[in-house]
């Protein structure tokens, strides 16, 4: 289950750019710009990206060119391509060695590309820049626990929410790390608020049903949690997986069965998925069935018995 990253540029910066563009010595289309900086939200990386690229070009100035860079980086992360978003926010930061956003964006690439300490390091100097940046404070979080040191993640998380209090993301990010520390009932105070900021948030309820099903209690609270997660967002393959956790849990082996087997059509080699199968399949009486998908998943992750073992399951 991702956590959630910040992905944001300031109403000035956007101002900025837009004043700049509005200048005799750079007369920029204002469709150009807005399609750029995504105005609205509503434009597709493809177009994001031509946009850019025209303005780039055309920048006779200069002065808009760190955005402009920026903006493009931030489009091919949201495509997936990663080493053109590394080259655009080099450049963005090249450009303007104070732009913190630049900064910010590049370390989302290296945690997209695992590459935590380069991560870490681009929040930092983020941080650095700009320590009211409750985002980039949020992301450096993500890093630490995508490492593996959930220890320094969540005082990042603390003070990602201290500086903004109302942001669910931060507290849903803090819930999966300390249920990664294994102390579920702070996780699900955590997920509790998550969902209270943004009822319709369908990570959080999907993560708070996940550590109920761990935890082994409160699994019609649970179902009640998978069940709402998607409702929000019915084509998600981990929300199927986690549902198909706790109907296992709850004896409804056909269900559990129905559940990961959506997981599976979605994502064919999801070993998690093919194992809890596998389970339920074997405890409604089909032994051939659930072996092979126990095999299976054996062959894409050799020690997913042990993953379930930790669920309570074998």
């Amino acid at each position: 289950m991702d956590r959630a990253r910040w992905h944001l540029i300031g109403n000035v910066l956007v101002a900025t750019i837009v004043a700049l563009a509005a200048s005799p010595a750079v007369a920029q289309s204002q469709q150009q710009i807005d399609q750029c900086t995504n105005k609205g939200g509503s434009f597709t990386s493809e177009v994001r990206i031509n946009a850019c690229t025209s303005l780039i070009q055309s920048d006779r100035s200069g002065k808009s060119l760190p955005q402009y860079y920026y903006q493009r980086c931030r489009a091919y992360i949201k495509k997936g391509d990663y080493d053109s978003a590394l080259r655009d926010c080099n450049e963005a930061i090249r450009l303007d060695p104070k732009y913190a956003v630049a900064y910010d964006s590049r370390g989302n690439v290296y945690d997209y590309k695992k590459d935590y300490d380069r991560a870490i390091a681009d929040y930092g100097e983020a941080i650095r820049l700009d320590p009211k940046d409750a985002g980039a404070f949020n992301n450096r979080g993500n890093a630490y626990a995508d490492k593996g040191d959930p220890d320094r993640a969540i005082p990042d998380y603390d003070e990602a929410i201290r500086l903004d209090p109302k942001d669910a993301a931060a507290f849903r990010n803090r819930g999966m790390t300390y249920r990664d520390k294994g102390d579920l009932d702070r996780a699900i105070v955590d997920y509790d608020e998550a969902i209270r900021l943004d009822p319709k948030y369908a990570d959080a309820f999907n993560s708070r049903c996940w550590a109920r099903a761990l935890a082994g209690r409160d699994l019609a609270a649970a179902l009640a949690d998978c069940n709402e997660s998607l409702r929000l967002d019915p084509g998600a393959a981990a929300f199927f997986n986690t549902r198909g956790l706790v109907q296992l849990k709850l004896g409804a082996f056909d269900r559990a069965i129905a559940d990961y087997g959506a997981a599976i059509a979605k994502r064919p080699k999801d070993a998690n998925s093919l194992y809890g199968r596998g389970v339920a399949k074997l405890k409604s009486g089909d032994r051939a069935g659930g072996e092979a998908d126990l095999a299976a998943a054996k062959t894409i992750e050799a020690d997913i018995a042990q993953v379930y073992a930790g669920y309570g399951v074998k």
